[in-house]
């Protein structure tokens, strides 16, 4: 591990096929966008390094096939990951219904009960939504999620879903600092009002 890396965190995307979870990390890692992105065959997998706070998390993020033909990669998946997003896409209602068997396959297959979980309403870019932003938010705290709406295309609320993620992640010690084989880190006094300007991300109390 880098000498002033403070944890490698893993992270997982999930939710249907074609609500743009692979655009969501292209964004995110390589600050890319291919609007004929193809469907992600099996898992991939990519490596990126943040600052939050003062302090480095190197996160490795998965990214699944939204496709039940790939379930079977579903448990080795899931193991020890410390973060989630579940993504929905905002103009198609299908895919926030489904958002309960998201879940359920989370909670049968995490090896963690404190992982953190976070809600993103993808595609706002575009006009006709189907599912309105009340409704994830109240989804969101009803399973206890942080929320934010976002696009891929545009950017917005992408950096922002990721890096409240990881801060939420290092704020709960007993989901990190174990996998660091007793190193004796600890966050600076910092962890509220980052001063970050995500407008619309949602804390859950």
């Amino acid at each position: 591990m880098d000498d002033d890396v403070l944890t490698t965190l893993k992270l997982l995307i999930i939710g249907e096929s074609g609500v743009g979870k692979s655009s969501l990390l292209l964004r995110f890692t390589e600050d890319t966008f291919d609007p004929e992105q193809s469907a992600t065959i099996g898992v991939d997998f990519k490596v990126k390094t943040v600052a939050i706070d003062g302090n480095k998390a190197k996160l490795a993020i998965w990214d699944t096939a939204g496709q039940e033909r790939f379930r079977t990669l579903t448990p080795s998946y899931y193991r020890g990951a410390q973060g989630v997003i579940l993504v929905y896409d905002v103009t198609k209602r299908e895919t926030f219904t489904k958002l309960d068997n998201w879940l359920n396959e989370l909670e049968t297959y995490t090896t963690r009960n404190d992982i953190v979980k976070m809600l993103v309403g993808n595609k706002i870019d575009q006009d006709d939504h189907e599912v309105d932003r009340n409704e994830g938010l109240k989804f969101a705290r009803k399973h206890s999620m942080l929320f934010i709406e976002a696009s891929a295309k545009t950017k917005d609320g992408v950096q922002c879903a990721f890096e409240e993620l990881v801060e939420k992640i290092l704020q709960t010690p007993g989901l990190w600092e174990s996998e660091n084989q007793g190193q004796r880190v600890r966050l600076g006094d910092q962890e509220q009002g980052s001063g970050r300007a995500c407008g619309g991300y949602c804390s859950i109390p």
